[in-house]
């Protein structure tokens, strides 16, 4: 009989993980998601993407509300597992990652360790990285610092956003828990110190808030255009356009920009605009070309339809 393991997990960032441990036949104990909850116009209940994975594959599920209740332990401790993986969940309490003999460890979507935090693959696009990875560390006190057992490394590609280097990422990483499985199993594996890696200054990955989703018009083209990227699809990067005589202003999301390097003289924020088929913005050392935004309240669109649909006469500007 192989390892008796118990799964964590909760989106679809999980799924291929549980999938490809199902497909190697790893003997998965139960699987541990977030409990269902109400979702959209009618508040239907919503199964959790790996709920529905384990349904189909006819798995144990559980669904703590809190990871600290007599009742979750007790299961955890009837099934009595030697080792836990942990692929896009909540922070576990230590006497739940302590409990298995082969310990409990995580797949986390960077390079360790650089990017610890929520929003790793969010941030390496914004900051313009050429490369991340996945890497999969045994859990500890303080988060996404334990003790490297494998990565996996990738190019970023120009052409990548969040949502096109998320789904590449989840499908390496799955891929590398099945390596982390059978490694620990036959204990043919190395463990690395974070702290051996860290050479100067770590990048962090905060979650994503309303606050630094912010375009900053005084950044350059380049790095403009990245931050977008890093927050396409979601949750979008934001800025509002607006005309201060009228005091009049609208939201924006933009998901899609051109860049033009230029020396110029205008205020960063400026627009230049034939008011049909280009809304262009003056920043530092250039300008970028809206391509598709979305107005708040409306579909996401393309610039020919919103200049279209909106009469930009005045001096709008973009802050």
């Amino acid at each position: 009989m192989s390892t008796g393991i118990v799964f964590y997990g909760t989106p679809e960032f999980a799924v291929p993980s549980l999938e490809r441990l199902i497909q190697h036949k790893i003997n998965i104990l139960a699987v541990v998601t977030s409990p269902d909850k109400p979702a959209g116009r009618g508040q239907k209940i919503h199964y959790s993407a790996v709920k529905e994975c384990a349904l189909k594959n006819n798995l144990k599920i559980l669904q703590p509300v809190n990871l600290k209740d007599d009742s979750f332990l007790s299961e955890l401790n009837q099934l009595d597992p030697e080792l836990q993986i942990v692929v896009a969940f909540r922070m576990l309490p230590e006497l739940v990652w302590k409990f298995p003999k082969l310990g409990t460890f995580n797949l986390h979507a960077s390079l360790l360790p650089e990017y610890r935090g929520a929003a790793p693959i969010n941030w390496a696009i914004i900051n313009g990285e050429k490369e991340t990875g996945v890497t999969t560390f045994f859990l500890r006190h303080e988060i996404d610092t334990g003790s490297i057992i494998m990565q996996e490394k990738i190019a970023i590609l120009d052409s990548d956003n969040a949502g096109s280097l998320y789904e590449r990422l989840k499908n390496i990483g799955a891929e590398l828990v099945v390596k982390t499985v059978n490694a620990i199993q036959k204990k043919e594996f190395r463990m690395k110190e974070q702290s051996e890696l860290i050479k100067g200054e770590l990048k962090p990955a905060p979650k994503l808030t309303r606050k630094n989703t912010k375009i900053d018009f005084s950044k350059g083209p380049e790095e403009i255009r990245n931050f977008i990227r890093g927050l396409t699809p979601e949750p979008g990067a934001h800025a509002e356009l607006n005309l201060p005589e009228n005091y009049l202003s609208l939201m924006l999301k933009i998901y899609d920009v051109g860049i033009e390097m230029k020396q110029h003289t205008e205020p960063f924020g400026t627009i230049d605009t034939d008011h049909k088929s280009y809304l262009k913005i003056f920043v530092k050392d250039g300008l970028i070309s809206l391509n598709g935004i979305h107005v708040s309240g409306r579909s996401k669109m393309n610039i020919k339809d919103f200049l279209n649909g909106f009469k930009l006469e005045g001096n709008w500007v973009m802050i």
